[in-house]
């Protein structure tokens, strides 16, 4: 007997939920720091200064794969992506239920959701993990 796939159900989200506390390259040391209310803080550096559309830095958790570009805004987002792309049965609410239809994971890139490059996306996603442990 096979075990029981692993499932996933769609929280309904959209990307406006993660966007409160944004992993970011800080531009003083260029190490993780933190986009809080349109202000870089930096616990390696000690940087807490705003930013302008300007001087808006690069998020921490983007990675290149041979298929596109893969960008998470925190650890939650980057987990709920992870959760989504292991899973083997992905459940949403139904067409006719009121609620948002496209959520987080429903605007993902196709490679993202294909099966084959699941394993490949799995090992992107756990490097930006370690990354943000580590750095």
């Amino acid at each position: 007997m096979s075990p029981a796939p692993v499932r996933f159900h769609d929280p309904g989200t959209d990307a406006y939920r993660y966007r409160h506390s944004v992993l970011v390259r800080c531009p003083g040391c260029d190490r993780v720091a933190h986009l809080e209310a349109s202000r870089v803080i930096c616990r390696s550096c000690g940087r807490c200064r705003p930013v302008t559309p300007s001087t808006w830095p690069r998020l921490w958790l983007r990675a290149e794969t041979r298929h596109g570009e893969l960008w998470a805004y925190s650890l939650e987002h980057l987990d709920l992506i992870r959760r989504f792309v292991a899973a083997d049965l992905r459940e949403r609410a139904p067409w006719y239920e009121h609620g948002r239809k496209m959520t987080v994971v429903a605007r993902l890139p196709t490679w993202v959701k294909s099966a084959k490059n699941r394993a490949e996306v799995l090992r992107v996603i756990d490097r930006m993990r370690r990354s943000v442990i580590e750095g």
